[in-house]
């Protein structure tokens, strides 16, 4: 009994450690919970999915399976002419015979480091396509989706989505992924030699397989909860950023920087502590590979080692120096691909999780979307209906309740009325940001349901009263989707709504660079950037949402003047707070409370003195008040 004692002593240390792993296994299963409400995914769906992206490239990987296939060679072959190399040298030393295994040693090397050259650039080449693949689809998920599925989902959040998320996915394909591959079937590789060497050690190897795989599933259970936690804390770092960053004027404004900053840092502070977390997690598993590895040479020096000294079997068979030998490098590369399964687990729990956000994403189905019998509208004349029209961004929350209008081609016509009355989100049902529950919209006596969206929004040009220009020059905001426009048409477009004067003053023109968000000039020329930028486009149907607010009297004038122009282009449609800018519309529909409380033109409205009469008389005095 006491010859044992060393061996009872080590698997009692095992032993002990098991019990603690399953202990925590069992509490983690009882506390884990969907702590961001997104839909967590089981593994065999995640690998089927990613391994979608993966099919187009299966020649390639086919490819990397072969030339993996000789690199494993190495694997397998080196420890048994390390053992033969040992062999002759203990028992009958040939110097030639040294050189020819030696020899043979090198060259299987060699080989195995040109096989794993050719892998590596094979799936570098893979991992980028599939990575530019993955993110042009959730770029394009996220275009299509509606208004109000964009409205609930934080810009940083994502930003991180098409940014971070597919280059951990990408990783996986590229490393993660074929080192697994090898790694089965290097263990397995390994397993076939040493049980051909001598069975009954490798049995005795084989006992402490139960521990690794059961320290496998407890790491992998714990490491995919902190990489959750790591994935949102990140995700609410780059969204609070996102914000914060376009809001930056407005707490400085407010003076609100200490408090920004407080907030900035709570969030640093989880963010930091998901990674401790993640690093702890991982600093446990490694050891505890390493402790069997450690444990499986302890029990292969001290019965092998006993056995060869007292000349004795075991389990029937011989043991040599030479096995002896073999034995200790076979059990290192059977544990090492487990020890590089542990350095891998992390990125590979990170693509998985990472994984989950991108499908959680690409799982979303647009709200609005072409109907099966969706038509497409080469022209419009920009006929314009509502009938009966019922609408509301939240259940049982109408903020149009029965509206009804006609709009005749050419026509403009004027939306007025109090805030939250429904203006804006007329314009936005007109080009089907959203989707009414009642009613119908007809375009050229055609249902806008009947009509595909990229054609409908195509004859459409809209400006915003916060006019978005990217970064770039005044040509391509201009332009925008255009190409082949020739620069004259450019100047025709800006000269037809007066933008031609500042722009001429600028010292590169046209190729003027524009700063983030248009913030090197000023409300008023942005604004005229995209009158220009709409005209150009030819469109039948204008929008103007407060087009004309938070702009100097100056350029009201020159808009106005536009305006002017513009109405011989097609329909024009506008939600305008100053009413002085309104009075030639061909009719003026007052909105109070998602109703249309009166409509007519302007002197009509006045003469009825309601409602209208009484806002313009309001605006009216004021006007003579600050003038004074």
């Amino acid at each position: 009994m006491a010859e044992y004692l060393p061996l009872i002593l080590v698997c009692a240390i095992i032993g002990a450690f098991t019990v603690v792993f399953l202990i925590a296994y069992l509490a983690l299963c009882r506390r884990t919970k969907n702590e961001t409400g997104e839909r967590h995914m089981a593994d065999s769906e995640l690998i089927r999915r990613l391994f979608r992206y993966a099919k187009p490239y299966k020649k390639e990987f086919v490819l990397v399976f072969l030339v993996m296939l000789v690199s494993i060679v190495y694997d397998v072959v080196s420890p048994l002419l390390v053992g033969r190399i040992q062999g002759l040298i203990k028992s009958s030393f040939e110097l030639p015979q040294l050189y020819r295994m030696v020899a043979l040693y090198a060259g299987i090397l060699v080989v195995s480091m040109i096989s794993t050259y050719f892998q590596a650039m094979i799936l570098q080449e893979v991992g980028q396509k599939i990575l530019s693949q993955m993110r042009m689809d959730v770029f394009t998920r996220i275009e299509s989706l509606s208004h109000a599925q964009l409205n609930q989902i934080p810009v940083g959040k994502l930003v991180t989505r098409v940014s971070n998320d597919p280059n951990a996915i990408s990783y996986m394909f590229t490393n993660i992924l074929v080192t697994l591959v090898k790694n089965v079937m290097v263990i397995f590789g390994v397993l076939g030699a040493m049980l051909v060497l001598n069975y009954a050690l490798t049995l005795m190897i084989l006992c402490f397989v139960p521990f690794l795989v059961f320290f496998t599933i407890v790491f992998q259970k714990f490491s995919r909860t902190v990489h959750r936690k790591v994935n949102n804390a990140r995700t609410d770092v780059n969204t609070y950023l996102s914000e914060n960053l376009s809001g930056m004027k407005v707490t400085q404004i407010f003076n609100r920087e200490d408090q920004k900053m407080q907030e900035f840092a709570e969030k640093s502070r989880v963010f930091a502590k998901a990674k401790y977390q993640r690093m702890f997690v991982f600093g446990i598993f490694r050891p505890m590979v390493y402790m069997l590895f450690v444990s499986s040479n302890l029990f292969l020096f001290y019965i092998g080692c006993k056995g060869y000294i007292q000349n004795t079997t075991f389990l029937g068979q011989t043991i040599t120096s030479e096995i002896i030998v073999s034995f200790y490098m076979y059990i290192s590369k059977f544990f090492n691909p487990i020890q590089t399964l542990a350095e891998q687990f992390d990125m590979l729990e990170q693509s998985f999780a990472s994984a989950e956000k991108i499908f959680t994403i690409l799982d979303m189905e647009p709200d609005v979307v072409d109907e099966p019998d969706a038509v497409e509208l080469d022209e419009i004349r920009g006929e314009i209906e509502f009938r009966d029209v019922w609408f509301a961004y939240e259940p049982d929350q109408w903020v149009l309740k029965g509206v009804s209008f006609h709009v005749y081609p050419k026509q403009t016509v004027a939306f007025v009325g109090s805030t939250g009355s429904g203006k804006t989100t007329i314009l936005s049902l007109i080009t089907r940001n959203y989707d009414i529950q009642k009613g119908q919209i007809l375009i050229d006596g055609i249902d806008i349901r009947h009509i595909k969206i990229a054609s409908l929004r195509r004859h459409f040009g809209q400006m915003l009263q916060d006019v978005f220009l990217f970064s770039g020059d005044i040509r391509s905001n201009i332009l925008l989707r255009s190409e082949g426009v020739p620069d004259e048409e450019v100047w025709e477009a800006a000269r037809y709504v007066n933008a031609d004067g500042f722009i001429s003053r600028l010292d590169k023109g046209l190729d003027e660079p524009v700063r983030e968000r248009g913030n090197n000039f000023s409300a008023g020329q942005r604004q005229l950037l995209s009158f220009a930028r709409t005209i150009i486009h030819k469109p039948s149907v204008m929008i103007l949402d407060e087009a004309t607010a938070n702009i100097d009297t100056e350029t009201e004038i020159l808009i106005q003047d536009s305006l002017e122009k513009m109405k011989n282009i097609g329909t024009m449609l506008i939600v305008a707070h100053r009413l002085s800018t309104i009075q030639h519309a061909d009719n003026i529909i007052l909105l109070s409370h998602g109703q249309i409380q009166e409509q007519g033109t302007h002197q009509e409205l006045l003469h009825r003195k309601g409602r209208y009469y009484q806002l313009y008389t309001l605006q009216y005095q004021k006007q003579q008040l600050s003038g004074q």
